[in-house]
């Protein structure tokens, strides 16, 4: 029964198929045949071909054994190593005083400066009031994603989002609920 594998974008894909052919390249100047590597690294030719091919269907094991009889299979550590943006997830999360955006004004405002809002919350011990309308979540919900996504991340680059908009976005409830009348 054959294997089935998840498919991948093309751009890991080609990652792949660019790992293999280091790999090849590393086997070529060490002046190692393909027989030989295949053997130290106790896999048949056919599996051998396929990591330097860079197919999907070889597990991750085959391509450490090919590393190891190599010699590069420290470049494992780097693997997933930094992980920029699940750290800068994780800070964003973490972070006890995130600045909101500033609000971006509806159609409907009048350009007249807004009275404050009468639903404070009271203040525990020593904590200022927070108006209701001034938390991230309410600004998110009023505002467009892509505008609100523009407005956080302070650029206006297409595709580049900060891990800190990304994680208000996704916080923010993806639309207001309409109020309904029971009878």
């Amino acid at each position: 029964m054959p294997r089935t594998v998840s498919p991948l974008l093309p751009a890991t894909r080609e990652r792949l198929r660019q790992l293999g052919e280091r790999l090849r390249l590393a086997r070529r100047r060490r002046r190692l045949s393909a027989t030989q590597v295949a053997a130290r690294a106790g896999m048949a030719p056919m599996t051998l071909r396929g990591v330097e091919r860079g197919a999907p269907a070889a597990t991750m094991g085959a391509y450490a054994a090919v590393m190891q009889v190599l010699g590069v299979e420290a470049d494992l550590d780097l693997l997933a190593a930094a992980d920029p943006i699940g750290r800068a997830l994780q800070d964003a999360r973490l972070s006890p005083a995130r600045k909101a955006p500033d609000r971006v004004p509806a159609a409907s405002d009048s350009g007249a400066p807004e009275a404050a809002s009468t639903d404070k919350k009271p203040a525990r011990s020593g904590a200022a009031p927070r108006l209701a309308s001034t938390t991230p979540r309410a600004r998110v919900a009023s505002v467009s994603s892509a505008a609100a996504m523009k407005q956080a991340t302070g650029a206006s680059a297409p595709g580049f989002v900060s891990a800190r908009a990304l994680a208000t976005l996704l916080d923010a409830p993806s639309r207001p609920r309409a109020k309904t009348k029971r009878r």
